[in-house]
Formats: structure tokens, C-alpha cells, sequence
């Protein structure tokens, strides 16, 4: 139920509430994509290999996946801003505890706890954002709430990369720390109460119908291409490119420019549309682009025009992916869009592990272009069936009345 009532005057302002949540989706970017730029770093101070250290990237991944659908099981009965302000809180203790781990072995456990309110978070997080406005305004608001995460690698990432590189690695989780415990008070100042999500039981049912799981399929398969790329974006751009590795920041802080244009580019795209038809033109929009990677990889002003590409088009289809997801499982909203995270994570993981396989056939850096495009393709197809069947087994959705979109 939206927070205005109907007599009042329509705003197109959203609520300042939403800047809670884009806090605290910029908090959660940035711990999640500020690792890479200092494995060389955690590596030498912990007295581990560096491919080591980046199973600190992949841990995180796999504590998102795992922590998705328990903990917004595990919360169903809670009030949703209450949630929020738990999950958050979880997030900036799982960040002190890698700041001040002595080990390895505990950075990574602190990093898995980290990990696990993520898809939780953004799944409450899209259903709180789309409660707080009018139905016609529910895109918009939960891009903002997203615009947080595309920012993260525009200021989060790049600067806090620098920060570990020149303060240590481990301030870097104290201000993320920081910036969690910033998230929490916001939450807790501006969030209104809410009421606790369906049962357990309803929102576990909606995933008997195979078109939930469809829509899952389409975000893994169209997501993965995306990360084929950003997995390997420092060497593409050292190796391929040309770059200096000094200039490997800049091109990650292009990266987060795209996907804020692509955030707002989604009331643009999406309104009054169809998205079972909006979906599938994004998605190959996207093998467009990442089929441009194999030739224009080699040029660095190409490559880092592609680069901005990508991150926009990405982040134009990733709202009406989650939205499609929740809305063919309306009576589970916060399930879904939570294994909505888990599958943009499952593509995280999907599209580095298949790019290196083409790395180590000695098929060249941009190769990746080939294989995120047949990730991407996949997507396509899923996309395009999913849309069939839609049309045969349900109303057409249209943007203006998903019930909640997302990330």
C-alpha cells in the first residue's frame, strides 16, 4: 500500500526516503567490487597467492546466492523497515570484522557475512521503495534506490581502491563500515513503519510455476555477459587496449557513469510498455555491444566508450528484469526479487568462470567479446520464450503497473 494517500496531489518528487536505501545501495556496491582493486595488497599482508585473494571476490558471490533466500525467509515475519535495519547491521558488523581480521581464513568467513544480506536487502528494499510512491512512479523509485549501486563504482569503488592502496587495505572496510552505520541511522530516521511481507509458505508456492524460474534464467543468461567483461576489465584494458594499469580506475568509474544513466534511462525506456518486449530488445542491445568488444577492444578510446555502453544498457534492462520476475510472482514479492540478487550473482559468477575458460585456450582477452555474446544470446532466447509464453498464459505487463521493479 503506497505511503500517500489518493487525495493527495500527484508529486513526481519521490520521497526523501529512497535516499536511505541509495546509501545504503552504495555502502553495499562498494564492499562488494572495492576487493578487486586491492587483492595485490590483502595478498601480500595475509602471506597468500594472489589468485588466493580473489576467492575473496567469489566468496562474496557465493554469500550472496546463499543469503538471498534465507535471510528474507528467515524475515518474513518481521516488519520490513525493521529488517532493513537488521540486514544493514549485519552488513557493517561483517565489514568491521574484515577490517580487523588477523587471518585469512576470518577475512573471508567476515566476507561471506557481509555478503549475506545483500539479495535480502534489495529484494525488501524494492518492495519499501515501490510502497512509498504511486503506482506510476515505482520504476523510478526503485532505479533511485539503485542509482546508489551504479554510484558505488563511479566514487565507492574507485575511492576506495585508493584509499587502500595508500592508507592500507583494511581502511578501506572501516569506511565502508562507516558508510553502514550512515545506512542504518538513515534507514532508521526516514524508513516509516512497515508491515511484515506475505508467510513463508505463500511466497515459497509462488515457485512451483516454471516461469518464475524462467525469469530467473533470463537474468543469470543476461546479466552473464555483462560480467564476462567486468571480470577481466583490467587486463581488456591493459593487455588489449593498451592502458597503463594507473588508468584501470577511471575506466571502472566510466564503468559506474554508464550504469547511473542506465538507471535513469528506465522510466524512459520501460514507460507504458509492454516488458516482455522491452526485455529482449535490451538484452540484445547488450550482445550488440559486447560483440563490438572483439574488434573495438584493441583501440583504447573504443574501448572505453563500449565499456560506458555496456554499463548503461546493463543497467536499463536490470530493473525490468527484476520487475518481470516479481511480477509473475506478485504473492511473493520479496522472495523474488531477493533470488532476482541471487541470479544477477549466479551471472556474476557464470561469466568470469567461461571467459577463463577462453582465457586459458590462448584465445586472447578479446575473445571475452565472443563469449559474453553467447552468454548474452542465451538471455535473448530465454527472453523471447518467456515473452511467448506470457503472452499465451497471462495479461500483457505493462510498466506502468508491475508491482515492484528492481536492480
Amino acid at each position: 500500500m503506497s505511503s500517500y494517500a489518493a487525495a493527495e496531489p500527484v508529486s513526481r518528487r519521490l520521497p526523501i526516503a529512497i535516499l536511505a536505501l541509495a546509501i545504503a545501495a552504495f555502502a553495499i556496491g562498494s564492499t562488494e567490487f572495492t576487493i578487486i582493486g586491492l587483492l595485490p595488497e590483502v595478498a601480500g599482508d595475509l602471506d597468500v597467492s594472489i589468485p588466493t585473494a580473489g576467492l575473496l571476490v567469489s566468496g562474496y558471490a557465493i554469500g550472496v546466492v546463499i543469503g538471498a533466500p534465507l535471510m528474507t525467509a528467515a524475515g518474513t515475519k518481521v516488519r520490513r523497515h525493521r529488517m532493513l535495519l537488521g540486514l544493514m547491521a549485519i552488513f557493517t558488523v561483517g565489514n568491521v570484522l574484515s577490517a580487523i581480521a588477523p587471518s585469512y581464513g576470518l577475512l573471508l568467513v567476515s566476507r561471506v557475512l557481509s555478503a549475506l544480506p545483500h539479495g535480502a536487502f534489495f529484494g525488501i528494499g524494492a518492495v519499501v521503495a515501490s510502497e512509498l510512491v504511486r503506482p506510476e512512479q515505482r520504476h523510478k523509485a526503485v532505479a533511485s534506490m539503485f542509482t546508489g549501486l551504479a554510484l558505488s563504482n563511479v566514487v565507492g569503488v574507485p575511492l576506495g581502491t585508493l584509499m587502500g592502496q595508500e592508507l592500507g587495505w583494511r581502511a578501506s572496510f572501516w569506511a565502508i563500515a562507516v558508510l553502514g552505520l550512515i545506512s542504518v541511522v538513515a534507514i532508521a530516521r526516514l524508513i516509516p513503519p512497515m508491515s511484515a511481507g506475505t508467510s513463508l509458505r505463500s511466497e515459497v508456492a509462488a515457485f512451483r510455476r516454471g516461469r518464475v524460474w524462467l525469469a530467473l534464467a533470463v537474468i543469470v543468461f543476461g546479466f552473464g555477459g555483462l560480467f564476462t567483461i567486468v571480470g577481466y576489465i583490467k587486463p581488456l584494458m591493459t593487455d588489449e587496449a593498451g592502458l597503463s594499469e594507473n588508468a584501470v580506475l577511471p575506466v571502472l568509474a566510466v564503468l559506474g557513469l554508464g550504469m547511473v544513466v542506465g538507471t535513469r534511462l528506465v522510466d524512459v525506456v520501460t514507460r507504458g510498455r509492454d516488458l516482455t518486449r522491452v526485455i529482449p530488445v535490451l538484452l540484445a542491445a547488450m550482445v550488440v555491444v559486447l560483440l563490438l568488444f572483439v574488434a573495438g577492444a584493441h583501440w583504447a578510446p573504443a574501448a572505453i566508450l563500449l565499456v560506458f555502453l555496456l554499463g548503461t544498457v546493463a543497467f536499463t534492462a536490470a530493473t525490468p528484469m527484476q520487475a518481470l520476475a516479481m511480477d509473475v510472482a506478485s504473492e511473493a514479492p520479496t522472495l523474488t526479487s531477493a533470488a532476482a540478487q541471487g541470479a544477477f550473482n549466479l551471472g556474476n559468477a557464470l561469466g568470469p568462470a567461461l571467459g577463463g575458460v577462453a582465457i586459458n585456450a590462448g584465445f586472447g582477452y578479446a575473445a571475452l567479446g565472443w563469449v559474453g555474446a553467447l552468454i548474452g544470446s542465451l538471455g535473448v532466447a530465454l527472453a523471447i520464450l518467456f515473452a511467448h509464453r506470457s503472452a499465451r498464459d497471462a495479461p500483457v505487463v505493462a510498466a506502468d503497473v508491475v508491482p515492484t521493479p528492481a536492480d
